[in-house]
């Protein structure tokens, strides 16, 4: 039987500098990250009516079934990111850099594959942090402002 695919849009995230803050302080820039995942990130994505795929140690992937929830939810997210510590000075903050993407997965249980997800994770690797870059087909699904004021 082949395997189940479906069109889905895609949200990769991982934390910048994520190596230098472990190493500068490993227990709490983990405990700072996952109070970032349980308090802003999750609930953004639920509200968005997403799911979590996998957490990736420094990050996580998530599917939505709309492309304008996914670019809400991130959009939301980092502005809440922007919010968050701030008594911590600016080059130890957790900032995520973030791609979406809509595309063709294939999908198991518990994780999805396929260039779809491959793109989203390209798109995050250009990110600055805080930034979602506009992907090809995002752009053109959504209105331009959705990506601005993130």
């Amino acid at each position: 039987m082949p395997p189940l695919r479906r069109l889905t849009a895609i949200l990769a995230a991982d934390v910048a500098g994520y190596s230098r803050l472990m190493g500068a302080d490993e227990e709490g820039t983990h405990e700072r990250l996952q109070a970032h995942l349980r308090e802003l990130i999750k609930p953004k994505i639920g509200e968005h009516r997403g799911r979590v795929v996998k957490n990736t140690g420094d990050g996580f992937l998530a599917e939505f079934a709309s492309v304008v929830d996914a670019v809400r939810c991130a959009v939301e997210v980092q502005r809440g990111m922007a919010d968050h510590e701030p008594e911590v000075p600016e080059e130890w903050r957790i900032r995520f850099r973030m791609g979406i993407n809509l595309g063709d997965v294939i999908a198991e249980e518990h994780d999805i594959f396929g260039d779809g997800v491959n793109l989203a994770a390209r798109l995050e690797a250009l990110a600055e942090p805080g930034e979602i870059p506009e992907g090809a087909v995002p752009a053109a699904q959504c209105r331009p402002e959705l990506f601005r004021n993130c």
